[in-house]
């Protein structure tokens, strides 16, 4: 633990919640470090250095060219404005304002999420105007294709945790829609782990998270063709100077994407089997094991919390072991579920995590 972290009163916490903004994103590999490090000695011409990681991202996800931004939410602002704006310098300068140019960004309804913040929001500052089709749990390709108009200026699929799973339409047919109506389709895939397999949809302008799957630092990209690079790289000159990417989160980027794939992951399951069995002995738990509900690759333990028998309910849970400085995935402790993410936690923390559910529950249940 580093000084800094005493001195400043934040202690490291115990992340078994996944590789998620609250909690920092990811832990860096030395590699990482050593390039963010080397980084920061020098200096170097920004607009040389964005546009050659713009090739790094490009090999990275099989597209002809990308765009590094601050993160998965600018990169949504980014995309936005460079279908609202182009590379029109009077029309980039003037965003939000959108003036006569069409704007309104078309999305499913379920998939009008809230990641932190509102995805609307990040639509709004890049001059577009949400439009939700159909309705929260049911969307089809009729509702988006009725929705479409000469003002359209984009479909935005966003493929997500947080985002309805069922009753969506489907990206396959978001795709078709807008190339049926000549009009551009944004994709979303901020925590996805397969980096060739989104733009491989036929979808125009693909956003991913660098500080999540890909293991980099807080920082995001966007990949497609190279027109609309373009115009994404040109919004650094409007809305997207305040959210200017440093030199050391650039090589971090890099050598992040270098690596990725490179460490093998390994399969999950066996383990979370065993913290599974461990904790199901505990006052209150049943626990078994779960896919990830967006489809990723991804097996959590997952434990449902009975109130009377765990003497709190599973938002309580939650909260005691947070200010314990343990993070247990609670998306769905309104229904009396917490989830246990095994890829952030190393092998000490998750003897913490089982520690500290034992010396709560145990004590708390006598």
């Amino acid at each position: 633990m580093h000084p800094l972290h005493t001195d400043l009163g934040v202690p490291p916490a115990v992340n078994a919640s996944g590789k998620m903004t609250a909690l920092g994103g990811s832990v860096l590999s030395d590699a990482v470090v050593a390039a963010m490090g080397e980084a920061a000695r020098h200096h170097v011409v920004m607009d040389d250095l964005i546009t050659a990681v713009g090739r790094e991202i490009a090999r990275a996800t099989g597209t002809e060219d990308g765009c590094p931004t601050t993160g998965a939410a600018a990169g949504i602002a980014i995309a936005v404005a460079a279908v609202v704006a182009g590379t029109d310098l009077a029309r980039i300068e003037a965003l939000p304002d959108a003036g006569d140019a069409p704007c309104e960004v078309i999305l499913p309804r379920g998939h009008s999420v809230h990641f932190g913040a509102p995805v609307r929001q990040m639509i709004a500052l890049g001059g577009g105007r949400p439009v939700e089709a159909g309705s929260a749990n049911k969307v089809s390709r009729d509702h988006l294709t009725g929705a479409i108009g000469p003002r359209t200026a984009a479909l935005l699929y966003v493929q997500s945790h947080h985002a309805v799973q069922k009753g969506m339409v489907s990206l396959a047919e978001t795709v078709e829609a807008g190339r049926a109506h000549g009009v551009p389709v944004i994709v979303d895939a901020a925590a996805e782990e397969d980096l060739r397999r989104w733009p491989g949809t036929g979808a125009d302008l693909v956003i991913y998270s660098g500080g999540k799957a890909v293991g980099g630092p807080t920082s995001g990209m966007i990949c497609g063709s190279a027109r609309y690079m373009a115009a994404c790289r040109a919004q650094y000159g409007g809305i997207a100077r305040p959210m200017k990417v440093g030199k050391e989160t650039l090589f971090g980027l890099v050598q992040a994407l270098r690596d990725y794939g490179t460490e093998p992951t390994g399969d999950h399951r066996a383990r979370m089997a065993k913290l599974a069995d461990r904790l199901s002995a505990l006052p209150g738990l049943t626990t078994r094991v779960v896919g990830d509900e967006a489809g990723r690759a991804i097996h959590r333990t997952e434990l449902t919390v009975d109130p009377a028998a765990a003497g709190r309910d599973a938002t309580r849970l939650a909260a005691e072991l947070a200010a314990s400085g343990v993070h247990l995935r609670d998306h769905q402790a309104a229904t009396g579920r917490l989830l246990i993410d095994p890829r952030p936690m190393k092998p000490d923390e998750e003897e913490q995590l089982v520690a500290r559910l034992t010396a709560l529950l145990e004590e708390g249940t006598r």
